[in-house]
């Protein structure tokens, strides 16, 4: 069995809470080193994680030739920088979501892997709607819906009514860029299910227009919408109506649902409980999802399975590219106050 050797730059939570302990039960695979900002950092993660060695440079990470692959589990601000010098390395790539500031960014990063087809680049995908995946894609397939008609999606929290928090840095345009509350997190899941859209038109609010930067208490001006409203039209020709939101105290469970001409289906995000019926129904009922068909977290299995056996893997940077295209869509479309064609 071919060794994967990895180095990880951007130690944070989710790489503790997923990536580590998934790619700890890949046989064969070797976390070599970690690469945070500060050294007592990475350390003290070397340290949890029985990792060798520590380091601060991440370019210097990059170019050691005892390393097949790199996982960027950084802000997005870094990942289209970081991507680009690994591929260009010759490493393979694992990138955490969200794959980039603007569509530019995405792009660039796609043109890097396209041009180095032998590396695997793959994305963190969303834990939300993974459980069914599986289940939805064979009832699509099978032609569940008929002819697709409509998509509502809900992706609503609380988490930005305090106006006298400070910025977050997930509300940091320079750190973030276009990324937006879960909007890229359930169009990806759309985009999977539904396919590409090809129009967009959006409604922005940011509630709180300045917060108080972090480190030096100075106002600054939040570029990062707090309540998102769309209307889409997808490639299929079904219309999307979706909402997003930060300052929705006391919402009921964040859904996808579809509509069809001969039927209906419904996933509950929270639960990952899902709800269908067919025209000659008298109401929807729950699906069980098989055993089979259950779709669970194998992401850091999937990465190395791509590299040590070329399976494809899910989501890819062309995905990304097609997530943040939208994402970004939405701005322009809000901005111009005008549709905008993808």
């Amino acid at each position: 069995m071919q060794e994967v050797r990895i180095g990880i730059i951007g130690a944070g939570g989710i790489v503790k809470a997923r990536h580590l302990p998934g790619l700890r039960t890949v046989e064969g695979v070797r976390v070599q080193v970690v690469c945070n900002r500060s050294r007592e950092s990475g350390a003290a993660f070397a340290r949890d994680w029985d990792i060798p060695e520590v380091m601060t440079d991440w370019r210097a990470l990059i170019a050691r030739d005892d390393l097949d692959a790199v996982l960027i589990g950084t802000w997005p601000y870094t990942h289209a920088e970081m991507s680009i010098a690994a591929l260009e390395a010759g490493k393979h790539v694992f990138c955490q979501a969200r794959m980039a500031r603007t569509a530019d960014e995405a792009r660039a990063m796609l043109q890097a892997a396209q041009a180095r087809p032998d590396r695997v680049t793959m994305l963190c995908p969303p834990p939300v709607g993974m459980l069914g995946d599986r289940l939805i894609r064979k009832l699509l397939a099978d032609g569940y819906l008929g002819e697709p008609r409509e998509v509502f999606a809900t992706g609503r929290g609380a988490g930005n009514l305090d106006p006298n928090a400070p910025l977050h840095w997930r509300q940091n345009f320079a750190l973030q860029g276009y990324n937006t509350l879960t909007l890229g997190m359930w169009i990806e899941v759309i985009h999977r299910w539904m396919g590409p859209h090809r129009l967009v038109t959006a409604v922005l609010k940011t509630h709180t227009p300045e917060r108080r930067d972090p480190d030096t208490g100075t106002p600054v001006r939040v570029e990062i919408a707090e309540s998102v409203a769309i209307a889409a039209e997808l490639a299929n020709g079904a219309v999307g109506c979706y909402q997003f939101s930060g300052v929705a105290r006391h919402a009921p469970h964040n859904v996808i649902e579809l509509y069809g001409t001969e039927g209906t289906l419904r996933y509950d995000l929270d639960t990952d409980e899902i709800v269908g019926g067919r025209a000659s129904d008298a109401e929807p009922q729950p699906l069980t999802i098989p055993p089979d068909l259950a779709r669970p977290w194998t992401v850091e299995a999937d990465w190395i399975a791509g590299i040590r056996e070329g399976v494809p893997v899910e989501p890819n940077f062309a995905d990304g590219v097609q997530y943040t295209e939208f994402t970004e869509a939405v701005y322009r479309a809000a901005r111009s106050g005008a549709a905008v064609r993808l």
